[in-house]
């Protein structure tokens, strides 16, 4: 147990996994911390063992927790979830807040530039973890500084140039993790607000007529292997609605597993090796998964 002193949040403790990921898959975290603000978050890590394993959880996407659990902290970041335009097109996101939230009231603010975070279905910290992007769009191209916090609570800014982004990763400063972070967008005129809003409307069809978005999932599991599409050569495998246990390749985008009953984490990890043995036998490409794996196994 960790003692509780100047911390205001709510700390659970075997909290199952499977309740906060989009796989809705997962064995039970040893402490899960909820923070009410960003102020808390630094009293709470000034408070943890100086060792204690973190593991910082948005909205649950991309990412499979083992059937077995975490060891250590999970932080959900829920709490961290102001969005604030700063002037001049700058706005400030906490790492909390969904990637389809800010695509929306930047638009609707009539600043430009975000529109493709419509696609993402996670929050602000992991798209910054990962540089995520969906239609051609990606996050390190609006960041403009970056607040971060290491495990001690110390918090920093930090400008976009301590970081190396390129596709699906980040490379900056051990230890530090993504509380906020600013970015650029440009100012617009109404007419090209609509048709950027009228873009929102039309890029979140075309995720609901291409992806399950009904059934839960990670969203992409592999990378792309530029300048080809995973799912194109795992489709050229016969891999669709290929299944293990109740985890199953998506028939309708097969750079998605989804979860069809009760999958184990166990089946989502020997589905993705499998897609990645045939993947290597009949293309000779090696696909390397963009879902984080974390956790033991049973």
């Amino acid at each position: 147990m960790i003692d509780k002193q100047s911390w205001r949040g709510e700390l659970r403790y075997q909290e199952l996994m499977s309740k906060h990921t989009t796989w809705r898959i997962g064995g039970a975290a040893e402490r899960f911390f909820i923070p009410a603000d960003v102020a808390d978050l630094q009293a709470f890590l000034a408070a943890l063992p100086a060792h204690e394993p973190l593991l910082w959880l948005g909205l649950g996407s991309n990412l499979l927790v083992r059937d077995g659990g975490i060891r250590g902290t999970v932080i959900l970041t829920a709490g961290l979830n102001r969005l604030t335009p700063l002037g001049a097109g700058i706005w400030e996101a906490e790492a909390g807040v969904p990637c389809a939230k800010i695509a929306r009231q930047t638009v609707k603010a009539g600043d430009l530039g975000a529109e493709f975070l419509a696609g993402i279905p996670g929050s602000w910290g992991g798209a910054l973890a990962m540089n995520a992007g969906a239609f051609g769009g990606e996050t390190w191209r609006l960041v403009c500084t970056v607040a971060t916090l290491d495990h001690q609570g110390v918090l920093r800014e930090r400008p976009a140039a301590d970081f190396q982004a390129s596709y699906r990763s980040v490379q900056g400063p051990a230890d530090e993790f993504f509380c906020a972070a600013q970015m650029q967008l440009q100012p617009s005129d109404a007419q090209q607000t609509a048709a950027s809003s009228e873009r929102i409307r039309a890029l979140l069809q075309q995720r609901r007529e291409t992806q399950p978005t009904s059934l839960p999932n990670c969203g992409s599991v592999f990378r792309n292997p530029q300048p080809l599409f995973a799912a194109r050569l795992i489709e050229e495998c016969g891999l669709k609605g290929f299944p293990i246990g109740d985890a199953q390749v998506s028939e309708k985008h097969a750079n998605f597993i989804i979860n069809v009953g009760h999958a184990r984490a166990a089946e989502v990890e020997a589905l993705i090796a499998h897609v990645q043995e045939r993947v290597l036998q009949q293309h000779g490409i090696a696909l390397h998964p963009e879902v984080r794996i974390v956790g033991e196994a049973v």
